[in-house]
């Protein structure tokens, strides 16, 4: 099977890694400004077990990292505007180094920096979101991200044309909201949703370091780019906007999207941490991925008249 890590780091490093075989290995992640020590030991947590001290001190730690963020101008909601044109070549192109290629490739002592060119990867079937909370996550949290994420997946099935929506009964997108000490509980979940990936790669998430904003894994079928499962972990102690960015951009690059590129604006898939949400571009490359033009597995040569094609009208005007 064919497995996609891709994580979101600090500085909004959006890594994503395609291997093929049964299992995929953790980038090495960049290092977090003023991030605190994190303790060895794991904590088990038990429902209303109330937050640990180093809970605590990563809540502390991502109310600076925000703060710092908003200071500078960064993590903007307004989606682009004048200030952020693009035109169909730069959509085009955007949209190929992001569907059609992985920022990392498998090395014999994990992931070595290295873009490499993949295929055009999409769900086939209907995506089935189970929403998982961690017992200190309190009702109000809970009432709000369900919501937020509902009205998310409502629009991200509006622009794919394709099934994405809350299912608790049958998923196969999964997303745990949890925090510091419920995260390091997560091995055996983990390892039911994803049984393909081995036990160092398990302990990449219940290990996950503070560099390390949020993560998505999904995973497809030999070679065929078909995704058929995906798992989320979204840090609770993130603040409101911190938070509401995990959720936008884990969920869309578990759609495809699954690389990154420096050249993106607007986009959530750079590495600047300049937009926050979901932007104007990210939406028509979003529509570009589930448009039936197109096909599960294509290679760049194969799908690249295809693009510009989809880009041309996208931008030129509505056909």
């Amino acid at each position: 099977m064919r497995i996609t890590a891709i994580f979101r780091l600090a500085g909004s490093a959006l890594c994503g890694l395609a291997l093929v075989g049964c299992v995929a290995n953790p980038q090495a992640p960049r290092s977090s400004p003023n991030a605190p020590t994190r303790p060895s030991s794991a904590a088990v947590v038990t429902p209303q077990t109330p937050p640990s001290a180093a809970s605590m001190a990563v809540r502390q730690h991502y109310a600076r990292v925000q703060a710092d963020l908003l200071s500078n101008g960064l993590l903007r909601t307004d989606g682009g505007g004048r200030d952020t044109p693009f035109t169909d070549r730069m959509l085009a192109e955007n949209f190929i180094r992001i569907a059609l290629y992985d920022e990392y490739a498998r090395g014999p002592s994990g992931p070595v920096q290295r873009q490499t060119a993949s295929r055009l990867r999409r769900w086939e079937t209907p995506v089935r979101v189970g929403l998982r909370f961690g017992p200190s996550v309190s009702a109000s949290s809970r009432a709000t991200d369900t919501a937020r994420i509902r009205s998310y997946l409502g629009r991200l099935s509006r622009l794919t044309g394709h099934p994405i929506a809350l299912n608790d009964s049958e998923p196969n997108f999964f997303i745990h909201i949890v925090n510091e000490d419920e995260r390091r509980a997560l091995g055996p979940t983990v390892a039911q949703a994803l049984p393909g990936l081995s036990a160092s790669e398990v302990a990449g998430i219940t290990n996950m370091p503070l560099s390390t904003y949020c993560l998505v894994y999904a995973m497809s079928e030999g070679t065929s780019g078909r995704y058929t499962r995906a798992f989320a972990v979204i840090r609770s102690e993130h603040p409101d906007l911190l938070r509401l960015s995990c959720m936008h951009e884990e969920i869309a690059q578990g759609l495809g999207l699954a690389n990154d590129s420096p050249r993106a604006r607007p986009s959530i898939f750079n590495d600047d941490e300049e937009f926050a949400l979901l932007t104007g571009q990210d939406e028509l490359m979003l529509r570009m991925l589930y448009n039936p033009a197109l096909r599960t597995g294509m290679t760049e040569s194969e799908a690249r008249p295809i693009i510009e094609s989809l880009a041309r009208a996208l931008v030129g005007g509505e056909s």
